[in-house]
């Protein structure tokens, strides 16, 4: 009997979808962010603008992205959208910079995160636990557990898409439910009327604070015109990140039931969801950290959001309402919250590879279904690079240059409605765009202004992301000569 499939299948419902796109956007971001944007912007009011406008600009994307989900419900996503709207060399550099950094950074950083949350529970998982020190390699407790989880997802994933939507579905509504336990127990047991006061009696004081790396001290600047600007749009770098990950179902189309309608009501739930609870999240941490906080406080009030132990604001939090105990359960929860991330995303992305192998783009190997009805050559080389970043240690730094491709990308993929209505007009769009063509440009606008922020003024992370993009055209042209298109006979039965 054949040890391949012919084609996908579809399997993944609407409970699903929505575990999927709730679930891969909540990882660890939510639980530690908030620090480095409180730095920031300075101010309770900023801070939670800057939540609210992340939440704005990727439920207007979502909302906008629903019509290509509609209109192209099939395995790959982003990539064939981007195909479709301006050929094939953008579509083989938005999934160069994926399978680079993008998601298999992405996998290895958030399995990182899990590990070191483990080192909670069971303190030999530790950064300082060295296994092996080959001079230039050193294999840590962390980096092993990080790239065993990484392996146990490949595995389970590697079985079907039933195996891995379960998984999801578990670990996605737990941390749903754990996230919205904490809402209540920080409401109801931390809830410090003195720091109310203090952080909600001047919303709108924003300061930028700067740490000087040879004393320690902080340093605090008044913002206000455009350098409060700048403050809100490099600060919103972070939340942007927590809240991504929202498209990665589009990448499933072919095993999606009802794709057309499905696709799109995953991800307006999903972005819904996640928006309210993160922001509901924010402010439950103001209800019970001051925001402005000393870099050599001895404890977590002192401390506060901005200077919150590794920027574990969660933690802190924790720690101030229920001791050790709530400490340990917060561990949990991100251990439970990157675990589920990460299957999230370890499940889509390969769909997106496929479909470049399928336009001869990438290894052919990558264009076949095991007998399971899964890439799994895919699964199984995403997992060998993103193990190997875990390893590198550089995947944070690859994370970093890559921000402004994902942006560049995201603007393509919501420009291309509009390019698509006057190429297609007469193609079906069981859903069209919400607000055509005003939601779809708010969220250009917002993006592309992020975008020019980032050459501005973080122009060395801006410039590796866009050279990385820009590597992608030669290797576009080596991979084209190299491979040919598969026959249409070789396509999915979908």
């Amino acid at each position: 009997m054949s040890q391949t499939s012919t084609g996908f299948k579809r399997e993944i419902k609407l409970f699903d979808a929505v575990m999927l796109v709730a679930g891969s956007m909540i990882g660890s971001g939510i639980f530690i962010v908030s620090a480095d944007i409180g730095r920031s912007v300075g101010s309770t009011g900023y801070l939670l603008l800057v939540w609210a406008l992340t939440g704005l600009m990727t439920l207007a994307g979502a909302l906008s992205y629903g019509e290509l989900t509609s209109l192209m419900p099939r395995a790959g996503g982003q990539y064939v959208y981007l195909r479709e709207s301006y050929g094939k060399l953008v579509a083989f550099l938005y999934g160069w910079t994926l399978f680079l950094v993008i998601q298999s950074g992405t996998i290895a950083a958030v399995a990182v995160a899990f590990a070191k949350f483990t080192g909670v529970l069971v303190p030999w998982f530790s950064v300082d636990n060295v296994l092996v020190d080959l001079g230039f390699l050193k294999l840590t407790s962390v980096q092993l557990l990080a790239i065993g989880s990484i392996v146990l997802l490949t595995i389970i994933n590697q079985q079907g898409v039933k195996n891995g939507t379960f998984i999801q579905n578990i670990f996605g509504s737990t941390k749903i439910i754990a996230l919205f336990a904490l809402l209540g127990f920080g409401l109801w047991l931390g809830t410090d009327a003195d720091v109310m006061a203090l952080n909600f009696s001047n919303l709108w004081d924003a300061q930028s604070v700067v740490l000087d790396p040879t004393t320690g001290e902080a340093t605090r600047t008044r913002l206000s015109g455009w350098a409060l600007t700048v403050g809100i749009g490099t600060a919103m770098i972070g939340s942007l990140f927590s809240s991504d990950a929202w498209n990665n179902i589009g990448f499933s189309g072919d095993e999606i039931v009802n794709p057309k309608r499905t696709i799109v009501l995953s991800m307006a739930i999903g972005t819904t969801l996640v928006t309210l609870l993160y922001i509901l999240i924010n402010v439950v941490y103001l209800t019970i950290l001051p925001l402005n906080g000393d870099p050599a406080g001895t404890d977590v009030m002192a401390r506060g959001i901005q200077f919150a132990s590794n920027d574990r604001v969660a933690t802190a939090v924790a720690e101030v309402f229920g001791g050790s105990t709530a400490t340990i359960g917060i561990a949990v929860l991100i251990m439970i919250s990157t675990f589920g991330c990460n299957n999230g995303v370890i499940l889509s992305a390969p769909r997106v590879y496929y479909a470049m192998a399928k336009d001869g783009l990438f290894f052919s190997s990558m264009a076949k279904l095991n007998k399971n009805s899964v890439p799994g050559a895919a699964l199984t080389i995403q997992c060998v690079w993103a193990s190997l970043l875990c390893l590198s240690g550089s995947y944070s730094d690859l994370l970093d240059y890559v921000i402004f491709s994902v942006l560049l990308f995201y603007i393509l993929t919501i420009a291309g409605i509009f390019i698509l209505r006057r190429t297609m007009p007469d193609a079906p769009r069981p859903y069209k765009a919400i607000g055509y063509p005003v939601l779809p440009a708010i969220y250009i606008l917002m993006a592309t202004f992020i975008c020019l922020l980032l050459l501005m003024y973080k122009t060395e992370n801006a410039g590796w992301g866009l050279a990385l993009v820009i590597v992608g055209i030669p290797v576009y042209y080596f991979f084209g000569n190299k491979f040919q298109k598969l026959d249409d006979g070789d396509a999915p039965l979908t």
